[in-house]
């Protein structure tokens, strides 16, 4: 007769017979019933060479952390990460020194604080235009003014397809205060489009 998943067989002893963990099922992390896991803030910073994401990865794993949620980018030939991870708390230590035993890594592991949904709208910035020094300083100082808080933010610089110039890019995911709308910041970082010869755009 074929039994139900997660059905004990006939005869079977309860210690031999568990009801399965989900959570470890779905990620893969070594999970003990029972034990509490806490959120914690990953930074990683070291020489970019294949393999690393790899590593850090298994490490993780091995150290029962569930891996939420990352951004891990090369910048000038170094590989930069921030991961948010979830696992028992008497394991963050370990985990921080198993960490950065992978060599050349610069490790450090922080407990998440607490993480309320924002007030406000959301809204999305892209800035483009021919690259110079100040650009970010003058934007962040609009955005700084009105209190809207940048959740995200990417830039890169590449060669205009035409010209061969130095072209800036820059995408933001931003959270506007309720007393702020996305009309008013708008004009106020138009008003900077001009100075700045770049072309902006919020929605």
């Amino acid at each position: 007769m074929r039994r139900r998943p997660g059905a004990c067989a006939a005869g079977a002893t309860r210690a031999r017979c568990r009801p399965v963990d989900r959570r470890a099922v779905r990620s893969g992390a070594r999970y003990t019933a029972g034990v509490s896991a806490a959120a914690y803030v990953v930074t990683l910073l070291g020489p970019d060479r294949p393999g690393l994401v790899e590593r850090v990865s298994a490490v993780a794993l091995e150290h029962g952390a569930n891996w939420e949620a990352s951004r891990l980018v090369r910048l000038g030939g170094r590989f930069a990460g921030v991961l948010l991870v979830r696992l028992p708390p008497e394991r963050a230590g370990d985990l921080r020194a198993a960490l950065a035993g992978i060599g050349d890594l610069r490790v450090a592991v922080d407990e998440a604080g607490a993480d309320p949904d924002a007030p406000g709208d959301a809204a999305h910035l892209e800035v483009v235009g021919h690259d110079r020094p100040g650009i970010v300083r003058a934007i962040s100082r609009v955005l700084a003014a009105r209190e809207v808080n940048v959740e995200e933010l990417e830039t890169a610089c590449a060669s205009a397809p035409m010209t061969g110039e130095p072209l800036f890019r820059m995408t933001a995911a931003l959270r506007l205060p309720p007393n702020v709308s996305v009309d008013d910041l708008r004009a106020a970082l138009e008003a900077l489009a001009h100075d700045l010869m770049v072309d902006i755009a919020i929605e």
